[in-house]
């Protein structure tokens, strides 16, 4: 699923919202493990004031907006600004894997062109293992949330983060949510959830800086190299920020078994979804 500074949400939850009606919810699959075990799966009744709009009623319930794909009031598909009427019945979706829903009303204006993540500082992990496969990720540990939601609105990039409330705030449009905690794991979610298995490009991003690789002659930095592996070598790359140099060696043999692992694992996981 899809990716101005605001200050920090300080909404009442949903159950201190104050109105005049009540409005029947369900939230579906995944959207389920955000909210109160006692709502899971079955419709449940939310006390509903009539001003705020739905965005503001989903995100109270637990749910972080960017985890949303489609919501249906009484069968009628709307946005994140639609208000309720008493007696409404609201069924929110999360993202669907094999069902076209073009037709019906999208929540984000369109989708991202260009794949680009920016994590949170508890996701290093993943997002070294995203620049291995080849997608533009920006990590620092010292990333605080505001900083988080300005790359995501200046770059257009997809926020990732354990932290629900990160993805609730209002400059963050695409953002996922990582259910798993190892960061293999992490990768296999991620590429399994956004369909990218048929667009990872293994080894064309350094993994330190996130820049480019490029191809680069031997003879150019064969004085740099260690002299086994002037020797044994032929074939270099290297990266234009911090000028180091790399090779296909064992860690590099490793690296890629691990990739082909994840992408096999995020491949299944498409085809059984």
């Amino acid at each position: 699923m899809l990716e101005k500074l605001a200050m920090p949400d300080h909404r009442p939850s949903a159950d201190a919202l104050a109105g005049p009606t009540t409005v029947s919810f369900r939230f579906y699959e995944e959207l389920n493990d955000f909210i109160a075990p006692a709502r899971r799966y079955r419709d449940f009744e939310l006390p509903c004031d009539t001003e705020a709009n739905l965005k503001h009623l989903i995100e109270a319930a637990g749910v972080p907006h960017t985890e949303v794909e489609l919501i249906l009031v009484n069968g009628i598909s709307v946005g994140f600004a639609a208000r309720l009427q008493p007696g409404d019945r609201v069924s929110i979706y999360p993202k669907f894997e094999s069902l076209d829903i073009g037709p019906l009303l999208r929540l984000r204006p369109e989708p991202l062109r260009v794949t680009r993540f920016v994590a949170d500082a508890h996701l290093g992990g993943l997002a070294r293992l995203l620049r291995l496969a080849g997608f533009d990720t920006l990590y620092d540990n010292h990333f605080a949330d505001d900083e988080i939601e300005r790359l995501a609105a200046s770059d257009s990039r997809i926020v990732l983060t354990r932290d629900r409330a990160l993805l609730k705030r209002r400059g963050i449009s695409h953002g996922c949510y990582v259910h798993a905690l190892k960061p293999t794991a992490q990768l296999v979610e991620i590429l399994a959830r956004l369909d990218l298995t048929r667009r990872v490009r293994p080894f064309s991003l350094c993994l330190e800086c996130n820049a480019p690789l490029r191809a680069v002659a031997k003879a150019q930095i064969i004085d740099t190299l260690p002299l086994s592996v002037r020797e044994q070598r032929q074939r270099f790359s290297t990266c234009a920020v911090c000028q180091r140099v790399f090779w296909e060696g064992s860690h590099w043999q490793h690296m890629r078994e691990r990739l082909s692992q994840a992408i096999a694992a995020a491949t299944l996981q498409e085809k059984t979804s």
